[in-house]
């Protein structure tokens, strides 16, 4: 039973670090973008609120400007929210509170936290994520891709492709930065650049690429694995290899090689219709995770949902 004095808003200082983690790990909705060692390389700042002894917990990453604290979604951190697994109760005292404490919100909750009805002021924007399940032989796998994909494979196949796993970190980074569309910014790409070298160090974070039969990189991904889940964290492929279909046929290099395991691959979604096809094309299946969003500032503040993403 839900207890109002047992939920707790607590400064990043006094978080039990051992505790915090305990608690996102062996959560079932458990996400990596929730670890105490993901926040602190993401978040710009960040404080939390916890209920009990660590029963239940939520990040909340914060900025401040002009004195006003508000809240954002922290960069490549698909999803946060309460961990474990919340009663609408539950639900309902945590996002209470966020309300009570902050004017203006923007964050993206787990797939695992559903809307409250309860609170008209916050708006609960439903987001596609795309999921694959591995734990089937190739064979199963493959009949599920589309004849897009499938005609994308062979093109890919008949140019003399060569799928290579371990690609270095900085050539990754050297090759994300070259073939991006939208720019990051410094500090965005010193992120990005931790959390791949972390992940690595620790054993769970891995980079497979492709290379043109001039030895060009011209695909590549990220991938971090969390529990039962492998994440296609960043991705990035070069004019070349658009045209040679490399990345089409990066993802079936590596669907083969991960075929049978009780993993899940997770596409990180996308809102995008062109790149929600490609997951698609693959046999990924959409599941909804909700963006939490309300803007109680007073009028000569507004602004700041500009800049809140």
């Amino acid at each position: 039973m839900y207890k109002k004095e047992q939920l707790k808003y607590v400064e990043y200082s006094n978080i039990d670090y051992k505790k915090w983690d305990r608690c996102v790990e062996e959560a079932p909705n458990s996400r990596i973008y929730a670890t105490s060692w993901y926040l602190d390389r993401m978040a710009v700042n960040w404080d939390a609120l916890v209920y009990g002894d660590y029963e239940f917990v939520m990040p909340l990453p914060f900025k401040r400007k002009y004195g006003i604290s508000y809240l954002y979604q922290p960069p490549f951190s698909q999803q946060l929210g309460i961990f474990p697994i919340p009663t609408d109760e539950l639900s309902e005292a945590f996002f209470h509170e966020v309300i009570c404490r902050f004017r203006y919100c923007d964050v993206q909750l787990n797939s695992f936290n559903l809307p409250t009805k309860n609170e008209p002021l916050v708006q609960f924007l439903p987001r596609k994520n795309y999921l694959l399940h591995l734990d089937t032989d190739y064979e199963n796998i493959l009949a599920g891709y589309s004849k897009n994909t499938h005609r994308n494979i062979a093109k890919g196949n008949n140019n003399r492709l060569n799928f290579v796993e371990g690609i270095q970190t900085e050539e990754f980074l050297t090759f994300k930065q070259k073939n991006l569309v939208a720019k990051l910014s410094k500090i965005d790409f010193q992120k990005l650049k931790s959390i791949i070298a972390y992940s690595q160090y620790k054993g769970f974070g891995e980079i497979a690429g492709v290379y043109s039969p001039g030895n060009n990189l011209c695909a590549a991904v990220f991938f971090c694995r969390w529990k039962d889940r492998i994440i296609y964290m960043n991705a990035a492929s070069s004019q070349e290899g658009k045209e040679m279909r490399a990345m089409f046929f990066l993802m079936d290099h590596f669907l083969q090689a991960s075929a049978g395991k009780n993993l899940t691959l997770d596409f990180e979604g996308s809102m995008l219709p062109g790149v929600a096809r490609f997951f698609e094309g693959f046999g990924a299946t959409p599941e909804t995770y909700y963006r939490m969003k309300f803007n109680r500032l007073p009028v000569p503040f507004r602004w700041l949902k500009k800049d809140a993403r």
